[in-house]
C-alpha cells in the first residue's frame, strides 16, 4: 500500500474543501490516488447531502449576476439551515458561484438547472456540485429560484443588493442615452422596490385575480367593522384604490421625496438627461420570502445535543 503523505492531504483539501481527516481516510481507500480519492469523496458527499436534504432551509442569500454591457442579469436564491452558514464566506462564494453559472446559462427551469454540467467543474453536474457543498458546509442547502432577464432594447439593467444580500433587486430600464445619471437613477428605483415591495409595475399589470382576492378581503373587513350593506361596495372601491397604489411600483409615493410619486421622479430624471426612461420590469428576491421559518428553542437543542 502506497503511503499517505501529508502534502497528499493538503493537495486533497485543497481540491475539495473537505476536512483532513475524512480526505486522509479517502486516500488510504484509493491506495494514495488524488482522482480516485476525490472521486470516493464525492461519492460520501451525495451520500451525506442525501440525509441532511429533509432539513429545513430558510436561510440564505440572494446574489445578481450582470454580464459587461448590463444586458443581461440573473437574480438567484440559495437557501440554508441557518443565518450562521449564510454569513460563511464559502456559502457566499459558493451563491456567487451559483449567480454566476446561471448567468451563462440557457435553463429555464429549476430542473435543467441542476442537470446542467457545473461552470468551475465539467465532470460533475450543477446538482453534484451542491451535493459536494452540503458535504462541506455540513448542511442542508438549496437552489430555490432563480430569474434571468435578457435586454433587447436600448438602456441598461441596474442591480442593487441590500442587507448583505437579504433583499436583492434588478430593475430593467429603456433610455436612449445611458450614463452615470440613469444609473443612479436606477439605483434609487431599485432602493424603492427594496423597501416599498411592489407587487406590480403599474394599475395595468394588476391580474383580475388579485384584484378579485383583494376584494374579498377588504369586503369581509367591512363587514367586521359593522358596515351596513349599502356602502360596503362604495367603502370596497375607494379602500381599493388607495391599496392599489401602494402595490403598484409607478404609483407609490417616491420614498426620497413625498411629495411626487414614482412615475414623476421618473419623469423629471428624464428631463434631465434629454431622453425617456421607462421601467420595462423589475425583479425583487428576499431571503426565505414565503418559507415557513421553524421557531427553536436553542437550550432544547443543546439539550438534545447532549442527551439530555
Amino acid at each position: 500500500m502506497a503511503t499517505v503523505t501529508a502534502a497528499m492531504v493538503k493537495e486533497l483539501r485543497e481540491i475539495t474543501g473537505v476536512g483532513m481527516s475524512a480526505c486522509k481516510v479517502a486516500l488510504v481507500e484509493a491506495d494514495s490516488n488524488i482522482e480516485k480519492a476525490v472521486e470516493i469523496l464525492r461519492e460520501k458527499g451525495l451520500s451525506a447531502a442525501k440525509k441532511k436534504a429533509g432539513r429545513a432551509v430558510t436561510e440564505g442569500l440572494v446574489d445578481v449576476s450582470l454580464t459587461e454591457n448590463s444586458k443581461m442579469a440573473v437574480i438567484v436564491e440559495v437557501n440554508s439551515e441557518t443565518d450562521f452558514v449564510a454569513k460563511n464566506q464559502i456559502f457566499k462564494d459558493y451563491v456567487a458561484q451559483v449567480a454566476a453559472h446561471i448567468l451563462k446559462s440557457t435553463a429555464t427551469s429549476m430542473d435543467e438547472l441542476l442537470k446542467e454540467k457545473w461552470i468551475d467543474d465539467e465532470s460533475i453536474t450543477v446538482v453534484e456540485a451542491l451535493s459536494q457543498k452540503i458535504s462541506v458546509i455540513g448542511e442542508n442547502l438549496s437552489i430555490r429560484r432563480f430569474e434571468r432577464i435578457d435586454k433587447k432594447d436600448n438602456g441598461v439593467i441596474v442591480p442593487y443588493v441590500h442587507g448583505n444580500g437579504r433583499v436583492c433587486v434588478l430593475v430593467d430600464l429603456k433610455s436612449e442615452v445611458v450614463n452615470d445619471k440613469l444609473i443612479e437613477a436606477g439605483k434609487n428605483i431599485c432602493m424603492q422596490i427594496a423597501a416599498m415591495f411592489p407587487k406590480f409595475l403599474d394599475s395595468k399589470s394588476i391580474s383580475p385575480e388579485f384584484i378579485d382576492k383583494e376584494k374579498e378581503i377588504l369586503r369581509a373587513q367591512a363587514i367586521n367593522e359593522g358596515k351596513s350593506a349599502n356602502i360596503v361596495d362604495k367603502m370596497i372601491t375607494g379602500r381599493l384604490n388607495k391599496q392599489l397604489k401602494e402595490v403598484c411600483l409607478l404609483e407609490q409615493e417616491y420614498v426620497r421625496d413625498l411629495d411626487i410619486n414614482v412615475s414623476e421622479y421618473l419623469k423629471l430624471i428624464s428631463k434631465e438627461i434629454g431622453s425617456d426612461i421607462t421601467i420595462n420590469s423589475f425583479v425583487r428576491y428576499e431571503t426565505g420570502e414565503g418559507l415557513e421559518k421553524k421557531e427553536e428553542n436553542f437550550a432544547e437543542e443543546v439539550n438534545k445535543a447532549m442527551g439530555n
